[in-house]
């Protein structure tokens, strides 16, 4: 059995002439006769020949490929960007009068795609709290429950759900589940191999991993799950441009040794802001005090660089402007996943509705960069020098 390792640098790679496979930026495919191009596109699969250039091309399926081979199931689509991936998943399985079950943790963008858009379409979106059990999860099952999304962990607070065992009862009920796999990558966790069937990944994150590209990817376990994505895809026009899968593969032969130090870096961060007596707590499941890190250590093989921690006081904005300003290697960002570190003011009221978020001081959201730990360190300790009191 070949290693995820080993994947990673040889999955899929198109090229025979170049370590790399080419940028291909042609939309036109050229066809040598009637008969070719008449045969082109009447099936609906991974591996036809290539039809048009928003479909497919030698980069979208090198990406797609090398997907599939590390999270297993039929085939992989690519897309313009995470968020794009999740609507366009959402939207090829639901229609007006189906119920959605999401995740009440769900990364922001795609709560406000869910009440914006799907509930405009007659959707019924129901939020539900991660930490619910298999069983109070069925109890929210109706009998127009099309889809249940997961994301695990959270966005911002970070809590692991018990996919397999939500997968399974999803399985019982005859209704799909996604899940949002962004932070663990497909190295760290493998929702297809635990009952999910789709897992969408923002490959802007730590899959491209140098805040270069906008990238997103959905690995699905069906051909008949893939083509009905696939078909609206097509049909909205949904793609990634041959540059940025480019870059995507690129940044994939290199996950195996950036998340790890991801992973170091952060813990040895993390471990260091417990013992701040600023700190309230650190909401990082890699950590063997954080109430989901036994679900994190059954299911997953490691953690990346980002988490949140809690201050443990209530902070004016002058304050904690101080602290978050003269920051030398801690950014302001909304994104996450590059070589550089970043931070982000986490704004929680309003981004709970199942089960309202009880925490009243200000939270920051890190991610741990490819920096020496001892530098960022240092850093965090000028920003908590710099907050008086």
């Amino acid at each position: 059995m070949t290693h995820d390792q080993t994947k990673l640098v040889h999955a899929a790679r198109k090229s025979a002439e170049a370590s790399n496979t080419p940028v291909h930026r042609s939309s036109t495919v050229l066809f040598h006769s009637l008969e070719e191009f008449h045969a082109a596109g009447k099936e609906w699969g991974k591996d036809e020949p290539y039809v048009y250039g928003r479909i497919s091309n030698p980069n979208s399926r090198e990406f797609e490929d090398a997907i599939t081979a590390l999270e297993g199931g039929y085939g992989a689509i690519s897309f313009c960007s995470g968020l794009s991936a999740i609507s366009c998943c959402l939207l090829a399985f639901l229609s007006s009068g189906d119920h959605l079950l999401m995740v009440d943790t769900v990364y922001g963008p795609t709560r406000r795609f869910c009440d914006n858009h799907l509930k405009r379409l007659g959707v019924g979106v129901e939020y539900y709290d991660p930490l619910l059990s298999a069983d109070e999860v069925r109890k929210r099952i109706q009998a127009n429950t099309r889809a249940i999304f997961l994301e695990s962990p959270g966005s911002q607070t970070f809590e692991i759900q018990d996919v397999p065992a939500i997968a399974a009862v999803a399985r019982e009920h005859g209704v799909l589940t996604m899940i949002d796999n962004t932070w663990a990558t497909p190295l760290y966790f493998k929702p297809l191999a635990h009952g999910v069937n789709i897992s969408i990944h923002s490959a802007t994150k730590y899959i491209a991993g140098h805040s270069d590209c906008s990238l997103g990817v959905a690995a699905i376990e069906t051909k008949e799950l893939w083509s009905r994505i696939k078909r609206l895809t097509n049909d909205n026009g949904s793609c990634a441009a041959p540059d940025q899968l480019y870059l995507g593969i690129r940044g994939l032969r290199t996950l195996d040794v950036r998340l790890k130090r991801h992973h170091e870096n952060a813990l040895r961060v993390a471990e260091w802001l417990k013992g701040r007596k600023e700190v309230a707590r650190v909401l990082y499941p890699a950590l063997p005090n954080d109430p989901s890190h036994g679900l994190w250590k059954r299911d997953f093989t490691g953690a990346n660089g980002l988490f949140s921690f809690e201050f443990a006081e209530a902070l004016s904005d002058e304050r904690l402007a101080a602290f978050l300003d003269g920051l030398e290697y801690f950014p302001l960002g909304y994104s996450w996943g590059g070589d550089k570190s970043l931070a982000m003011p986490c704004h929680l009221k309003g981004e709970r509705t199942a089960t309202p978020w009880e925490g009243t001081n200000p939270m920051l959201r890190l991610s741990i960069g490819l920096e020496h730990p001892d530098d960022l360190i240092a850093d965090l300790t000028g920003a908590f020098g710099r907050l008086g009191g």
